[in-house]
């Protein structure tokens, strides 16, 4: 599993952070098409979800690439949100989402 801090996800410009390891093998995952960048997942989450994103993950679930974002947003209820890494399509969410209007 690969997690990293918020503070992390601003300073470092890449698909994944944490241990060099895993940022290599996200960094791969996207040079070889398998996911796209994390910018671009964090760029259609913030267009539909309210809050700011405090924790994010990078998994393999059931043989494909799966983001999962933790959102804390004004009201204080933190709620999850689960996107496919390769299409940004949103696959699950939990807890009090609130979505844009």
């Amino acid at each position: 599993m690969l997690r990293r801090s918020l503070l992390a996800l601003l300073l470092l410009p890449t698909a994944a952070r944490a241990d060099d390891d895993d940022q290599d093998r996200a960094r791969a995952a996207v040079e070889r098409g398998e996911i796209r960048p994390l910018s671009r997942i964090l760029a259609e989450l913030e267009r539909r979800f309210v809050g700011q994103v405090v924790d994010t993950d990078l998994d393999r679930d059931d043989g494909r690439w799966v983001y999962e974002f933790k959102l804390l947003p004004p009201s204080g209820r933190m709620y999850r949100v689960k996107m496919d890494a390769a299409t940004g399509g949103v696959i699950e969410t939990r807890g009090p989402v609130q979505e844009r209007r």
